[in-house]
C-alpha cells in the first residue's frame, strides 16, 4: 500500500515519490515486455522463472539428444542397407551357380563341358569372396561374423545390435571346394549351393526385419522430439499477441504515470498562496 502524502509538508513530496515508484515499476515491466517481443521468449533468464527455466532447459536438451539418436538410426539403416546390398549380390551369384550346377548334374554334359562349368563356378566363388571383403561401412567389414552396436535412443541402455552369425565368404558358405566331375559330385555341389542360398536369405530376412524396426523406432523418436520441443515452447516461448497487448497497456500507463509525476511535483506550488499579503 502506498504511503499517503500531506500537501502541507513540502520538504518531502510523498505524492511525487509514489508516482515516481509507479513510473519506475511500469518502465521495468515495459522493458521486460519489449525484451520478450524482441527475443520471442517468455523466459530470458533464470530470474524470470527459475523452475520453468530449468524444466525448459531439460526438455530442450532431451529434444537435441533425440535428434542425435534419430541421426544414429539413419546411419545404422545405411549400414544395414550396405550389408543388404552385398548379401543381395552374393545371393544373385549363388543363383547363377545353382543354374550351372544343375546343368552339370545332368549326364547330358560331357567332361569338357563340366570342366568349363567348374571354371565358371570357381570364378563366381571368387567374386563372392570379393563382395564379402569389399562390403564395408566406415572401415568396418560387414559380411563377417562380427557385431555392431548402435545407440538408438537418448539413454545409455537404449541400444540395438546388428550381428551376422557367420561370414559370407565362399569358405564359410561351404562352396570353396566344388567339383562337378560326375553327376553324383555335381548333385552334391548343387546341394551345397542351395544350403548357401538358404544361409544368405536367412541373413537378408534378419537385416530386413531390423531395418523395419529402425524405421518404426525413428518415427517414434521423431514424435517424441516434437513433443519435447512443444513442451519446452509452452514453458519458455512468449505469447507474442499477449505481449503486444501488454506492451500497449504499459505504454499508456507510462504516459499517465509521467503526467501524474509532473502533477505531483507542481502541487506544492499552491501553498505559496498562503504567503501572499
Amino acid at each position: 500500500m502506498a504511503a499517503l502524502g500531506d500537501i502541507t509538508r513540502i520538504r518531502t513530496n510523498i505524492s511525487a515519490l509514489n508516482a515516481l515508484n509507479a513510473l519506475k515499476g511500469i518502465n521495468n515491466r515495459l522493458n521486460t515486455s519489449n525484451l520478450r517481443l524482441a527475443t520471442g521468449k517468455r523466459i530470458n533468464s533464470a530470474a524470470d522463472d527459475p523452475s520453468g527455466f530449468s524444466l525448459a532447459g531439460t526438455l530442450r536438451l532431451r529434444a537435441r539428444r533425440l535428434g542425435v539418436a534419430i541421426d544414429n538410426l539413419s546411419d545404422a539403416t545405411n549400414v544395414l542397407n550396405t550389408a543388404e546390398s552385398g548379401l543381395s549380390g552374393i545371393n544373385d551369384i549363388l543363383g547363377q551357380m545353382a543354374e550351372k550346377a544343375t546343368l552339370a548334374a545332368s549326364d547330358t554334359q560331357g567332361s569338357s563341358e563340366r570342366s568349363a562349368i567348374l571354371t565358371e563356378l570357381n570364378q563366381l566363388a571368387q567374386e563372392i569372396d570379393a563382395i564379402s571383403q569389399t562390403t564395408q561401412f566406415n572401415g568396418n567389414v560387414l559380411l563377417t561374423a562380427a557385431t555392431m552396436t548402435f545407440q538408438v535412443g537418448p539413454t545409455g541402455v537404449d541400444t540395438a545390435r546388428f550381428t551376422l552369425a557367420s561370414s559370407f565368404t565362399s569358405s564359410s558358405l561351404g562352396i570353396n571346394t566344388m567339383t562337378v566331375a560326375t553327376q553324383t559330385l555335381a548333385s552334391a555341389t548343387l546341394g551345397s549351393i542351395n544350403a548357401a542360398i538358404t544361409s544368405v536369405q536367412t541373413a537378408l530376412q534378419s537385416i530386413g526385419a531390423l531395418i523395419e524396426r529402425f524405421q518404426v523406432k525413428s518415427d517414434n523418436l521423431l514424435q517424441a522430439q516434437v513433443n519435447a520441443s512443444a513442451a519446452a515452447s509452452r514453458i519458455e516461448d512468449a505469447d507474442l499477441a499477449t505481449e503486444q497487448l501488454n506492451k500497449s497497456n504499459l505504454s499508456i500507463l507510462l504516459q499517465t504515470a509521467t503526467a501524474q509525476l509532473a502533477g505531483a511535483n507542481s502541487s506544492p506550488i499552491s501553498l505559496l498562496q498562503l504567503f501572499k499579503a
